[in-house]
């Protein structure tokens, strides 16, 4: 099929005609689907049900060391729990602390204590006339979140299918040192779904940044979340090369079980060297005398060893793997060579990045709502909310049963015919009715 760009008039208002009698049938069917999140599925958390059991009253809940998890204590997490993630990670159990149940709040307080108390004997960044962190594009809303929260101005960075533009980020990290960290999601980006190359992550270990406290945000919020047994993403690890990089302290990397067995019931952890973990640990100790243990060991129980993790995450891509070409399928059938949008296909992760035309997405995603299916907002892959070309879309295909994934998807792709060709004719991209 030929691109829009190059029908006539004429057939663009006969194809237009046609697509509204097509809105107007999924107005008949009054959906009502929520894209809007990266929740994992009802199945999915099913999955994690026996969790459930594996603890009772009648159980002695003490550490492998004789620690009653019960109790007070062990301020960064029980040593059984710190190898199950350790090796998750890809690090020593020594450079992990295990915190509650939640990575986002590791980073937020990662950031509040660079604010309040410097980092490593530094300014405390709310002392300085500026602070900016580097932002890869499209990237993940809730980092951006935080950084605006602590009002941090934020650098747009284009994201490759090899990772940031690592050209722009070396150059600025280099001459600016107000420029304090950088958000990644390395490993099946969000939304994306792209993973950083070896030679990425080296030259991010190999940076020379001019500020002394900056620090890589490595969130690898997917390492295990595969689709496919027989393609997979492999990410090299961040602290070995930053260590030998003589850059050993340039790195925090956040984990977490968030979407492996229970969303807000996890555990959560952070990697980082020893230098940086002594710092936090003096300062955790004012905020916490330990997190929920009787959870870690629950975990630890469950899962019993990383080979456990790898098991259960093959049922979680047994679930996602139809959904995800599901969406492909239908988007390359109903949109393939029309030339107004582009879609990723990762082979991990949560999410499809769409790309619509220019000043699009936004029309998109309200057409989109007005007949039943909540997406992402438009711009909510961007620092601020504000896409500068209007055309990132990110699709969340996990939560939604696979009926109701490929009714959305059909929507989606007649939405986006319907915005594009008014977009071409030159029309008010206002929803139709």
């Amino acid at each position: 099929m030929k691109p829009y760009i190059e029908w006539s008039k004429e057939e663009l208002e006969a194809e237009l005609a046609r697509l509204r009698k097509e809105f107007k049938a999924f107005q008949n069917k009054a959906l009502s689907l929520n894209m809007a999140r990266g929740k994992p599925s009802v199945e999915q958390l099913n999955l994690s049900m026996g969790m459930m059991d594996v603890l009772s009253s009648a159980d002695d809940l003490t550490c492998e060391d004789g620690a009653d998890c019960r109790n007070y204590g062990i301020l960064d997490g029980i040593a059984e729990a710190k190898d199950l993630l350790a090796a998750m990670m890809e690090v020593p159990a020594e450079n992990i602390i295990i915190y509650g149940n939640s990575s986002l709040n590791i980073m937020y307080d990662t950031i509040s204590r660079s604010m309040t108390h410097g980092v490593m004997g530094s300014t405390p960044w709310c002392k300085l006339d500026k602070v900016k962190f580097l932002c890869p594009v499209p990237g993940y809303d809730r980092h951006f979140a935080i950084t605006e929260h602590f009002g941090i101005e934020m650098i747009n960075v284009p994201m490759t299918e090899t990772g940031p533009d690592m050209d722009m980020v070396e150059k600025l990290v280099s001459e600016d040192d107000s420029i304090k960290g950088i958000w990644c999601v390395p490993k099946y980006s969000n939304p994306q779904g792209y993973s950083y190359s070896a030679e990425t992550v080296r030259r991010f270990a190999r940076l020379n940044p001019k500020a002394s406290d900056f620090r890589i945000y490595w969130d690898n919020a997917y390492c295990v979340h595969h689709l496919y047994d027989d393609h997979q993403d492999y990410l090299i690890e961040i602290l070995t090369e930053c260590r030998r990089a003589g850059n050993p302290d340039m790195v925090y990397k956040f984990s977490s079980t968030s979407k492996i067995s229970f969303p807000g019931s996890g555990i959560a952890a952070l990697a980082a060297s020893s230098n940086n973990l002594d710092e936090i640990r003096r300062q955790m100790t004012i905020q916490t005398i330990g997190h929920d243990k009787v959870n870690q060991l629950r975990h630890v129980r469950f899962f019993k060893n990383f080979e456990g993790i790898r098991r259960h995450m093959r049922l979680h891509a047994d679930i996602l793997r139809p959904k995800f070409e599901a969406v492909d399928e239908i988007l390359t059938r109903e949109l393939g060579g029309l030339g107004i949008g582009e879609w990723t296909k990762p082979c991990g992760g949560y999410f499809i990045s769409f790309d619509s035309m220019d000043g699009c997405a936004k029309a998109i995603v309200r057409e989109c709502k007005k007949l039943g299916v909540v997406m992402t907002s438009a711009g909510a892959t961007f620092p601020y909310g504000i896409d500068p070309r209007d055309r990132n879309i990110r699709i969340a295909p996990s939560y939604p049963c696979l009926e109701d994934l490929i009714s959305a998807t059909q929507l989606f792709a007649l939405c986006v015919k319907g915005v594009s060709i008014k977009k071409i004719l030159g029309m008010e991209l206002t929803p139709h009715s």
